[in-house]
């Protein structure tokens, strides 16, 4: 009597390194969904955290707006009684914020 085939197995890892990968969570408590979510850290009020996100705008958009007030301080600012290395600083700041300029602008052009 001819015997089953056996199927085919492969192994990698030995057991004890074996770990369940589930791509599709559906945890209605985080307001992502995707193959890969990054959490970079948590709130005490995710609700807030959300309704800002959502109303006021991303953490991109709200850093931009940082960006351009502090750069119209800095543009108003009397540097005399700052340290070199302070005003190195706020230069290098002002030097982020046109090149980030510069990919908005590149990246927002029509193709």
């Amino acid at each position: 009597m001819p015997s089953e085939p056996q199927p085919f197995s492969f192994q990698l890892a030995p057991d004890q390194l074996w770990q369940a990968i589930n791509p599709w969570t559906w945890n209605l408590d985080q307001p992502t969904f995707g193959l890969i979510n990054v959490t970079l850290g948590e709130t005490r009020h995710p609700e807030v955290e959300r309704a800002v996100l959502s109303e006021v705008g991303s953490y991109g958009r709200q850093l931009g707006r940082i960006g351009d007030a502090l750069e119209v301080l800095i543009d108003h600012f009397d540097e005399t009684g700052l340290t070199r290395k302070e005003r190195d600083a706020l230069a290098i700041l002002k030097g982020d914020l046109a090149e980030i300029r510069k990919v908005k602008a590149r990246e927002m052009m029509p193709g």
